[in-house]
């Protein structure tokens, strides 16, 4: 596990309680379908969703959360038509120059994770003014996976470490996790996926080595903090043991 390794949320060997999960992650799935449904493109499929995150970020600040990782754009994405993915990365345009005073207030840092120079020079711009902007916040910690990879990123570690010219005698699962994106973070103790769909996509391959996972049968713009409960109620009835057997 990576340097902030094991979740606090709740230890080996005890039921979850009323424990809320300190990281999760959400693999936002279901925009094509739920516009497709609707005879809309899927543009607007894509508009609802960035609404839908809306809510589950002020939902997961409600909840106590204290981290959040958004999986909003893959490094497979960059294959979908060029239409949409034109929509796809307008949406990310005009979330940053609209919502970053939201976040301020709000006491939200962002953070983006992936290759963000994929996105060409005046976008990269605007995300490191964002995460300059919202570096204060405290009370929930923003991650949003953009062109991100969970092998991409485990292959640009390996790399990092080669170039470092680091001991592999001294190359152990912390060294190696603080190569990665995530360095610094705490591992997601839960894993959300909507639409119904159950895999994980690419998605912190190595951060989620531990993590609990909850799909739900709910397209991604109909997502309400009522879900986002539910996915905490299950995470909380689990019984978490990181490899060590129970009692």
């Amino acid at each position: 596990m990576s340097a902030a390794a094991k979740p606090a949320a709740a230890s080996p060997g005890t039921a979850g309680g009323d424990a809320v999960p300190v990281h999760v992650g959400i693999i936002m799935d279901g925009n094509g379908r739920w516009a497709a449904a609707r005879g809309l493109p899927r543009a607007l499929g894509h508009k609802a969703g960035a609404e839908a995150a809306r809510r589950a970020i002020e939902a997961a600040a409600e909840a106590g959360i204290g981290w959040l990782t958004l999986f909003a754009f893959s490094s497979e994405n960059w294959r979908r038509p060029a239409d949409e993915v034109h929509a796809l990365t307008g949406l990310m345009r005009l979330y940053l120059r609209s919502e970053v005073k939201t976040l301020v207030r709000e006491g939200i840092r962002l953070r983006i994770i992936g290759e963000r120079e994929r996105f060409g020079p005046d976008l990269v711009r605007a995300i490191d003014a964002a995460e300059a902007a919202t570096a204060e916040g405290r009370r929930l910690n923003l991650n949003v996976a953009l062109s991100y990879g969970g092998r991409a990123e485990i292959v640009a570690a390996a790399k990092r470490a080669l170039e470092q010219g680091l001991d592999p005698a001294t190359l152990d699962e912390a060294a190696f996790g603080r190569l990665l994106s995530t360095d610094g973070m705490p591992d997601p103790d839960l894993i959300i996926r909507t639409s119904g769909e159950q895999r994980l996509s690419n998605f912190l391959l190595w951060q989620s080595a531990y993590a609990e996972f909850v799909f739900q049968d709910v397209l991604w713009p109909d997502y309400e903090a009522r879900h986002l409960a539910e996915a905490i109620g299950e995470f909380a009835r689990r019984e978490r043991r990181y490899g060590v057997r129970a009692a």
